[in-house]
């Protein structure tokens, strides 16, 4: 199959991007969207252009690190699955297909389809450790946990920090991805001792770091390729207003 790429070029954070328009011939409609782009930047190699700059690792669709917007869609329009697993066949012999970075002032373009993520990371950190007793292992099944509690941390577990929801957002709202990390341990009981320390503290982050607030739109979940449900934002919600009346009466 033959396509026609829109493709954001931007060489440096610095410099100005610019759509740039490629043909993708040959395409195989069994090759992965990153294999189309692999294709192409071979054949950009070999006139001596240089190649388009994009992030991947695992390819399996648990990473994260492929994030495209494809067509305007984080990840394209397909439900559930990352950028690596878009397979060329979903699209048609002719098409024109725009591929851009997620946009969001948090992830600033780092080159070309590349941006830096490293908000998330900081976010993370803030969030810090579960307190456990050290020494022997304990029995799996020592601590009980409640199937419904247990299904609902896996589904926020389940988040891979791609920031499609953040890219999805017309605020560039981090909520579902921050919720997502709040609400897997505010799930079990090794995540009660630091719940509240927890949530202002990721929280706070958040809002350091520049992303938009929440107007319930639910763009974030239709676009998350582990379909993670916002019910994890109003989760987090509750346990934020909670954690600052409690500060608030120690303090």
């Amino acid at each position: 199959m033959n396509l026609t790429l829109k493709v954001w070029r931007q060489p440096s954070p610095q410099a100005q991007g610019r759509i740039v328009t490629y043909d993708a011939r040959n395409i195989p409609e069994e090759a992965s969207f990153l294999e189309m782009l692999d294709i192409v930047n071979e054949g950009l190699i070999e006139k001596g252009d240089e190649p388009i700059h994009f992030d991947h690792d695992c390819r399996e669709g648990i990473c994260g690190t492929c994030s495209l917007t494809i067509n305007g869609i984080p990840h394209g329009k397909e439900r559930g699955i990352t950028t690596c697993q878009v397979h060329m066949r979903k699209f048609a012999d002719g098409d024109t297909i725009w591929i851009e970075p997620f946009r969001a002032n948090p992830f600033p373009v780092i080159r070309d389809l590349i941006v830096d993520r490293s908000a998330f990371d900081r976010i993370m950190a803030t969030g810090g450790y579960v307190d456990v007793r050290t020494g022997s292992a304990v029995d799996a099944n020592a601590i009980a946990v409640p199937k419904v509690d247990a299904d609902a941390a896996f589904d926020a577990a389940a988040c891979i920090g791609c920031g499609a929801c953040v890219a999805a957002c017309k605020n560039a709202s981090a909520m579902l991805f921050v919720s997502a990390k709040v609400s897997h341990l505010g799930h079990l009981p090794q995540g009660q001792p630091e719940r509240q320390k927890r949530v202002l503290a990721m929280v706070s982050q958040m809002d350091a770091e520049g992303f938009g607030n929440c107007t319930n739109q639910y763009e974030c979940e239709a676009a998350c390729p582990k379909e993670i449900s916002v019910e994890h934002i109003a989760r987090m919600n509750r346990d934020y207003m909670k954690a600052v009346f409690i500060e608030q009466l120690v303090g």
